[in-house]
């Protein structure tokens, strides 16, 4: 009997430095501390910007794929379904939105398409529309002469090389005027369900920021982002990633008191709070 209790004993005290190195912040944990304010403190302004200088040299501490990973799952959590905050309602409508929003706000291209897709939510509509008409309809969003020529030309291109319809490749994408691989992207995944990531500039801040993706080049840190995210966070990382730099990891202050992944970031402008 003495010998049952004593092997009990050893079992039970073996097993719990295992527990314990085996514990973590759970996500509800982590998220509850970033909804109060109190999930990490940045440093003062000159160590922050120093501290990005480096990050945008690659110079950032890389994390780990468990890290990663557990990054996602808080992002997933807080987010389930994240998506564009860009108004459409078919794919055309998306990558028009899209060519508009190039060095523009979302919310400046909203104000904008409402007016613009009532009279043309077609690439027929559109070219039939015509380039003056457009650029009358758009003249609050920056580069509009531009953008109005491209989004003319793309819509008469879909209609006589595509028959219409917005086509679901890469390549075939950014034949299109006004489209680039970033646009190619976004369509891609928000109106396909493509596994890809468009690489924004704030998506390229986290990636270099948290140190999930080192990269001097937007394509770098799209080509690390898509290696090292798990595949069952592939569909939505875009958007968690660019709601994430848009509204917590902002370029000049960003607020790493409510931050769900803070512990796990290896930005060194911040210091996480225990």
């Amino acid at each position: 009997m003495v010998k049952t209790l004593a092997k009990s004993a050893a079992k039970k005290s073996a097993k719990k430095p295992l527990r314990k190195a085996a514990a973590k912040p759970s996500v509800r944990k982590a998220v509850t501390k970033a909804k109060k304010g109190k999930a990490a403190k940045v440093k003062p302004a000159r160590a922050r910007k120093k501290a990005d200088i480096a990050a945008a040299e690659g110079a950032s501490p890389a994390m780990t794929p468990a890290q990663i990973a557990e990054a996602f799952r808080r992002l997933a959590a807080a987010n389930p379904e994240p998506t564009t905050e860009l108004t459409y309602t078919n794919p055309f409508t998306l990558l028009v939105a899209v060519v508009l929003s190039a060095q523009a706000t979302d919310a400046g291209v909203n104000k904008a398409t409402p007016a613009l897709f009532a009279l043309a939510d077609t690439p027929a509509k559109m070219a039939a529309l015509g380039e003056d008409r457009i650029r009358e309809l758009i003249k609050t969003i920056g580069l509009f002469r531009t953008k109005a020529k491209n989004v003319a030309l793309l819509a008469h291109k879909l209609v006589t090389e595509h028959g219409g319809e917005v086509p679901k490749t890469r390549e075939a994408l950014e034949a299109l005027p006004g489209v680039g691989r970033k646009t190619a992207n976004v369509v891609l995944n928000t109106a396909f369900g493509e596994h890809t990531i468009a690489v924004d500039t704030h998506i390229f801040r986290v990636g270099n920021r948290t140190g999930m993706a080192s990269g001097k080049t937007p394509y770098d840190v799209e080509v690390k982002l898509e290696q090292v995210i798990p595949p069952e966070y592939l569909r939505h990382a875009h958007h968690w990633l660019i709601l994430h730099g848009r509204y917590t990891c902002i370029a000049r202050k960003p607020l790493c008191e409510r931050c769900v992944i803070a512990d796990l970031c290896r930005w060194p402008g911040k210091t996480t709070v225990n």
